[in-house]
């Protein structure tokens, strides 16, 4: 059963993990169950970005992350530092990986699925397959099989909201946990995690990469 609104009850502070930070980027290890950026109404102004800001001074918004995803996001520290990482994003230059774990086990060992994703106009936050929608693109990979479940690495190409959950329920295999588009009681949290970013520093232009082990 799809589950919409539950209240929203944000982990502590101290779990947000600042895993690196300069005077152009901070990079963070989110957990599950925190906002990335600040929700609607005041209860939900605890957030990644709001802790962070409180901890290092200001940071900007490049990407995000669902409230029920963990792992891996960068935040910038100027405007110009931002405005070289959103154009990165856009231009497909950052690579991302995630790991998840998937009810059942699909009979390939890899795959990409290709399909549009467009917004519910009545069913706010949820998303939906739409040939008319935005592209959207996600490799996926078998990394070991169970009896019930199986643990996949997934590549998006493209950054859409929900991309990774609707492309792999498309498949007949939702992530655990999923409420939206899976069975909430599959397990305590969503099992996706954004384990691996990979980008060039927007001051020095180096190649950096950060990587976070998937908690499940």
């Amino acid at each position: 059963m799809t589950q919409l609104q539950t209240p929203y009850n944000p982990p502590p502070p101290d779990v947000l993990k600042t895993l690196y930070s300069d005077d152009w980027i901070v990079v963070c290890d989110k957990p599950s169950g925190l906002l990335s950026v600040p929700g609607r109404g005041p209860e939900k102004a605890v957030c990644a970005s709001a802790l962070l800001s409180a901890r290092h001074g200001e940071v900007l918004i490049v990407h995000r992350l669902d409230m029920d995803t963990s792992g891996l996001m960068i935040f910038a520290r100027t405007r110009e530092a931002q405005r070289t990482l959103s154009m990165a994003f856009e231009k497909r230059a950052v690579e991302k990986g995630y790991e998840a774990l998937i009810a059942g086990s699909p009979e390939m060992d890899r795959g990409t699925v290709s399909a549009a994703i467009a917004k519910y106009s009545l069913k706010r936050p949820l998303r939906h397959l739409d040939p008319d929608g935005r592209e959207a693109i996600t490799h996926w990979q078998v990394i070991a099989r169970g009896d019930t479940h199986a643990r996949v690495s997934l590549a998006p190409e493209t950054g859409r909201s929900h991309q990774l959950r609707l492309h792999m329920a498309s498949l007949g295999h939702p992530i655990l946990g999923d409420v939206f588009y899976g069975d909430p009681e599959s397990h305590a949290r969503l099992c996706l995690h954004a384990k691996s970013l990979s980008l060039n520093h927007p001051h020095t232009g180096a190649k950096i990469q950060f990587d976070s082990p998937a908690p499940f």
